[in-house]
C-alpha cells in the first residue's frame, strides 16, 4: 500500500509508525515543513513543502490562529498537487489535523482514505482552560477565542475516514460525531531501551556524579510552565529540601514556548518561580537544585534511571510521553489526580496521586517516599509491569496502530 504521512514537524507522533509501515513492505512517503538533510529517513521518503508567506499584519487577533492553519493547508495542498502531477496516488493519508495540513487533501486524492491523529479538542470550560484559577482567563471573550481553535479540526473531520487518540481522556474531549470515528491507541514506549538500570549514573556540569545511591527528586517538562505544574513543584521544594538535607533536585525542560500564557512580568516561568521560591531557601539548599535545560534523549533516560522520586503534574490536558517513559524506567512517581494521569497511575499501586494544587501534600508524599525504600520498590515494579503489559511499543502499540492504519 502507499502511505502518505503529513506533519509539519515530522516525525512527531508518527516517529514509530512511519518506519514500521516501511518495514512491513509498504511504500511510505512523508510531507513535512521541517527540513531534513537527506531525502530518506529510516526507509521513508521525505518531501517538504514551504509556506508562501506569513500571517497578515494587523489582522483580527482571533483570526491569526486559523489563518496560520490555512497557510499551512494551502502550502500542503500545492505540494500534493505537484505529487499528483508526478503520478503519485496514495492509498491512505495519515495526518495530524491540528496544524491545518489536512484541510484540503480530499480535493487532490478523492479516493484516498484520510486518517487523522486526534490529539486535542479545545474547550472554554471543564478541561485545561479555567482549571488553574491563578492563571485563568474565563471571560466570554477568551472563551470564544479558545473555541475558534477547533475550526480547522471540524473542517478536516468532514473528510476523515477514521482516527486515533492516545488516551481515553483525549478522545473524550471531542464532540460525539468525531468520537465515533476515533479509536484509542497510544503511541507506545520502547520498554527495551527505556528500562531500570541500577548501575546508571549521571555527571552534572559541575563534575558531580550521581547514581541510584543518591537521593534524587526529578521533574521533567518540555517547557517549565503551569500547565505541567512547574509552579506547584517549585513551591513544594522548600519543605522537601529542609526535611531531606541530602536530597538533590533535577529539573529537565526548556524556558520558552509552552501551552499557556507567559508571566505578566515578561520573564520566563523559571525566572518567575526562582524569584518566588529561592528567598525561602538557604544558599546550600539552592545549590541542591539543578536545572539541566533541554537534554539529549540518552541523558533524559539517565535522569529517570537515577531518580529516587519522580514528580509528574498536569492540567487536565494532553498526556506527556515522559510519564510513560518514567514508568518504563521504573521510577517511583507522584502524579496529579487529574485526567489523563489517572488512566496510568493507580494510587498506591503504580504511583501516588495527589491534588494538583496541594503543595503541602506534594511535599509530604515526596518526603514519605524518600524515606520508604520498600514502598518505592513496590511502586517501581508495578509501574514498569503496567507499561510493559499495556503500552509496550513493539508488542502492543505498534501492531495496533498498523492494523488501524491499514484498515
Amino acid at each position: 500500500m502507499r502511505f502518505l504521512i503529513i506533519h509539519q514537524n515530522f516525525p512527531a507522533q508518527f516517529k514509530n509508525i512511519a518506519p514500521f509501515l516501511a518495514q512491513l513492505g509498504h511504500d511510505v512517503r512523508v510531507l513535512t515543513l521541517r527540513s531534513f538533510k537527506e531525502n530518506t529517513w529510516q526507509g521513508v521518503r521525505i518531501d517538504t513543502y514551504n509556506l508562501s508567506r506569513g500571517n497578515t499584519p494587523n489582522s483580527h487577533p482571533w483570526t491569526v490562529d486559523f489563518e496560520s492553519k490555512i497557510l499551512r493547508g494551502e502550502a500542503c495542498l500545492r505540494a500534493c498537487i505537484e505529487l499528483k502531477k508526478n503520478q503519485y496516488y496514495p492509498d491512505i493519508i495519515l495526518a495530524h489535523p491540528g496544524w491545518g495540513e489536512s484541510l484540503f487533501l480530499h480535493n487532490v486524492w478523492s479516493d484516498a482514505k484520510i486518517k487523522l491523529y486526534y490529539e486535542w479538542y479545545y474547550h472554554a470550560h471543564g478541561y485545561d482552560v479555567g482549571f488553574d484559577r491563578e492563571f485563568s482567563e474565563t471571560s466570554p471573550l477568551s472563551a470564544s477565542r479558545v473555541e475558534l481553535k477547533n475550526s480547522n479540526i471540524l473542517l478536516s473531520t468532514q473528510h476523515a475516514h477514521s482516527g486515533i487518540s492516545p488516551t481515553k481522556w483525549q478522545r473524550s474531549s471531542f464532540p460525539n460525531h468525531i468520537k465515533e470515528k476515533v479509536t484509542v491507541i497510544h503511541d507506545g514506549v520502547d520498554t527495551r531501551s527505556i528500562k531500570p538500570d541500577r548501575q546508571a549514573s549521571l555527571v552534572l556540569e559541575s563534575g558531580v556524579k550521581l547514581t541510584k545511591e543518591n537521593e534524587i527528586v526529578t521533574f521533567v517538562s518540555r517547557t517549565m510552565e503551569p500547565y505541567r505544574g512547574f509552579h506547584i513543584f517549585m513551591r513544594a521544594l522548600p519543605e522537601i529540601l529542609k526535611s531531606r538535607p541530602n536530597a538533590i533536585v533535577l529539573i529537565v525542560g526548556g524556558e520558552s514556548g509552552g501551552y499557556g500564557t507567559q508571566p505578566t512580568t515578561g520573564i520566563s516561568w523559571k525566572a518567575s518561580l526562582i524569584q518566588q521560591v529561592y528567598p525561602k531557601l538557604t544558599g546550600e539548599q539552592q545549590k541542591r537544585i539543578h536545572f539541566l535545560g533541554v537534554v539529549p534523549n540518552q541523558t533524559f533516560i539517565k535522569v529517570l534511571q537515577v531518580s529516587t522520586v519522580h514528580v509528574y503534574l498536569t492540567y487536565p490536558f494532553v498526556l506527556s510521553w515522559s510519564l510513560l517513559e518514567a514508568m518504563s524506567a521504573g521510577c517511583t512517581i507522584i502524579g496529579s489526580n487529574t485526567a489523563p494521569v489517572t488512566e496510568l497511575l493507580i494510587d498506591g499501586e503504580t504511583g501516588v496521586l495527589i491534588d494538583f494544587f496541594n503543595t503541602k501534600e506534594l511535599a509530604e508524599q515526596c518526603i514519605k517516599l524518600l524515606e520508604d525504600r520498600a514502598q518505592r520498590t513496590e511502586l517501581q515494579i508495578n509501574a514498569r509491569e503496567h507499561i510493559v503489559k499495556n503500552y509496550d511499543l513493539v508488542n502492543i502499540c505498534l501492531p495496533k496502530q498498523a492494523e488501524w492504519a491499514m484498515a
